[in-house]
């Protein structure tokens, strides 16, 4: 079954290829995703790498924890699974209305 790894402290000026080559070296690599901005598609300075195996996975995390790429010494686990995070909303001052601005009498 394949596994997620989560390849992180990247140099922005890291490629998709460059992390793709050097996993490679550590097995069969399903899918290798670099996170950009979708704005400046800029890197975020972190990937997904999809091994194709869990030995494969392991072996990569025991060879590339640490390694230096690009200047920077990657950190790489086994992906976590996405948090739900609440959706952003409106503010919370006075639940959009402006909250009680007293003062005026009964009457608008």
């Amino acid at each position: 079954m394949a596994t997620k790894l989560f390849v992180g402290n990247l140099s922005f000026n890291t490629t998709e290829g460059d992390i793709l080559d050097l996993f490679k070296q550590a097995g069969n690599v399903s899918s290798c995703e670099l996170i950009v901005d979708k704005f400046t598609s800029k890197s975020r300075g972190f990937a997904f790498v999809t091994m194709g195996s869990q030995e494969e996975a392991t072996a990569a995390v025991t060879q590339f924890n640490g390694k230096e790429l690009d200047g920077r010494a990657l950190t790489v686990n086994e992906a976590r699974p996405r948090e739900e995070r609440p959706r952003g909303g409106g503010g919370g001052y006075g639940g959009g209305r402006g909250g009680d601005r007293g003062g005026r009498g009964g009457r608008y």
